[in-house]
């Protein structure tokens, strides 16, 4: 991990995207995540939902959960979660229980998406907790990641 590398928003999503290759070269499905605070990276991870068994292990809720094992919290409100891909309904509502203050994101998920594609669950108006969102940064390179995987695979 890097907690002591400070970073901005282009650098934090390349390290997501690393994670994502990662992820790929694992045969996972190559989304990754990093969660930024005070300006360091406190927690990394990639889907992990082969390896783990487990189709839950998706690079959100590991970044999620080691960030807040990391910094001893319960929340996340100063914290910004980068990801390679719009996060889904059980992303979306993991991240509004652990409060996350900032979600950046890089492609829209036309079948799963839960911040603004296929449903706003981040945004709700109807929830206590609704991060500010960031979508389509970097789209295209994040995009390009699953493409090549799912390509070839076909």
């Amino acid at each position: 991990m890097a907690e002591a590398i400070r970073v901005d928003q282009a650098l934090s999503m390349r390290w997501a995207m690393a994670q994502a290759e990662k992820a790929a070269a694992a045969g996972e499905v190559p989304v990754g995540a990093v969660i930024v605070q005070d300006g360091r990276i406190v927690s990394e991870a990639h889907n992990e939902t082969i390896r783990r068994h487990d189709p839950t292990a998706h690079a959100e809720l590991l970044a999620l959960q080691r960030a807040l094992h990391a910094l001893a919290a319960d929340r996340l409100t100063g914290a910004t979660l980068y990801v390679t891909l719009e996060p889904c309904a059980q992303c979306a509502g993991a991240i509004v229980l652990a409060k996350v203050g900032r979600v950046v994101f890089g492609a829209y998920d036309d079948k799963a998406g839960m911040a603004g594609s296929v449903g706003d669950l981040l945004r709700h108006p109807r929830l206590n907790h609704r991060p500010e969102v960031i979508g389509g940064v970097q789209a295209e390179a994040c995009g390009q990641l699953l493409t090549a995987f799912f390509a070839a695979r076909r």
